[in-house]
């Protein structure tokens, strides 16, 4: 799988590269992986800008502005947060791509509402957003490298 994530990472890179775009991250259940995969390739610094790893709701809301409300209203893993998430880091990075990551990695914190291996991600450009809620079977790495990977595909397809 951590040759699944690589390939993801300069698939990005090199689409980017080929716009003149700059990415940045906005990560929780991930804690960084996708802004590390995108910085474990050598020259990835003409791309890559930045990574927030957001891991309580606090930092969602002081480092790419999440409003507080969603957290009363949705809760962190949700479709609305990711989507901030994303569109965040974008405006606050001042970057072309962005994405947003919140989930459950497990192996504890699950519901039944929100059980162990839910994750949604969202990628954001300048003229779209997507977002996939997405169910991982694993361990807790296995479900965060799964994330990191879907997140690194989602903002190539926005940036072809």
């Amino acid at each position: 799988m951590e040759t699944a994530i690589t390939d993801a990472a300069d698939q990005l890179l090199i689409q980017c590269r080929a716009k003149g775009w700059t990415v940045s991250t906005a990560e929780s259940c991930t804690g960084g992986m996708v802004a590390a995969a995108l910085t474990e390739i050598a020259g990835s610094s003409d791309v890559m800008d930045r990574g927030f790893v957001t891991y309580t709701n606090e930092s969602k809301h002081q480092m790419v502005g999440v409003p507080m409300a969603l957290f009363e209203t949705v809760g962190a893993v949700s479709k609305e947060v990711a989507r901030a998430m994303a569109e965040g880091a974008r405006t606050h990075a001042g970057v072309d791509l962005a994405c947003g990551i919140t989930g459950v990695a497990g192996p504890g914190g699950g519901s039944d509402a929100k059980p162990v291996g839910l994750v949604h991600i969202a990628a954001a450009s300048p003229t779209r957003t997507i977002h996939e809620r997405c169910m991982f079977d694993g361990d807790r790495h296995t479900v965060r490298v799964a994330s990191a990977i879907k997140a690194l595909e989602m903002m190539h397809i926005l940036a072809i």
